[in-house]
Formats: structure tokens, sequence, C-alpha cells
């Protein structure tokens, strides 16, 4: 697949669900949808990320930017401590290296699609506080 670009179209019931194996990251989980180690894709990389009743993606960052477009639930989103509330259909984006975060206080799921301007995913190196 490498080297070759084209037309994809995948849903998130066709991509394995992910999550860190550490704690500490968090109870955020995910399905990568395009990245260029499993679809013939370049430039971009996105999924979809689910956070639980009460889960929480805890303060991270990465060199790229990143987009956001919450499709289900809401929470607080905290972006270098500043914090803001955000619900379905809000569309976020987050600069590079910035310090963020995402909480979900409900009991039902938070559920947003997630974009970086990298390739592959693997290649976004994620930072967490010592």
């Amino acid at each position: 697949m490498i080297g070759e670009t084209r037309l994809v179209i995948t849903r998130e019931e066709e991509r394995p669900r992910e999550a860190w194996d550490d704690p500490a990251k968090g109870s955020v989980a995910w399905h990568t949808l395009f990245s260029a180690d499993i679809t013939p894709t370049d430039s971009l990389s996105a999924g979809i990320a689910i956070l639980p009743p009460g889960g929480n993606n805890p303060p991270h960052r990465h060199a790229e930017p990143e987009l956001y477009l919450i499709l289900e639930g809401s929470g607080v989103l905290t972006v270098d401590g500043v914090q803001s509330p955000v619900g379905k259909g809000a569309a976020i984006f987050i600069p590079g290296n910035a310090w963020h975060s995402l909480r979900n206080e409900l009991d039902t799921e938070l559920r947003l699609f997630y974009v970086f301007p990298a390739g592959r995913f693997s290649d976004v190196v994620y930072e967490f506080p010592d």
C-alpha cells in the first residue's frame, strides 16, 4: 500500500478497537479509520475516539495540530489550561504542541471524529506529563 493513494471508504465497525495499555493514559479507546499503514492513503490520519461515561483523555500533547468533531455526547475540553464545554456538533481545532485533555462528565459515551495532518497515526508521538 505504501506509495499508493486512492479513494477509501471505511466504517468504524470494520476497524479494530484500540486503547492504551497504561491506565495513566486515560480511558479513551479509538478506531483508526485512515492511516497509511492500514489504508492506501497519505497526508492525513483519522479515526473515531470513544470516552466511556465518566472517562477521560488526560493532558497530553503532540507536535501535530488536531481536529475534533464531537459526534455524540458532551464533555469538558481543556487546552493550555482553558476549559470549554463541548457537545455534539462542535468542531474543534487544537494547535500543535498545545496541552489538551477531554473529560466525559455524562453517563453516556462521548464519541468524536479526530484528524491529524500525518500520513500514519503511529507518526503522532504523544507526550504525557511526568
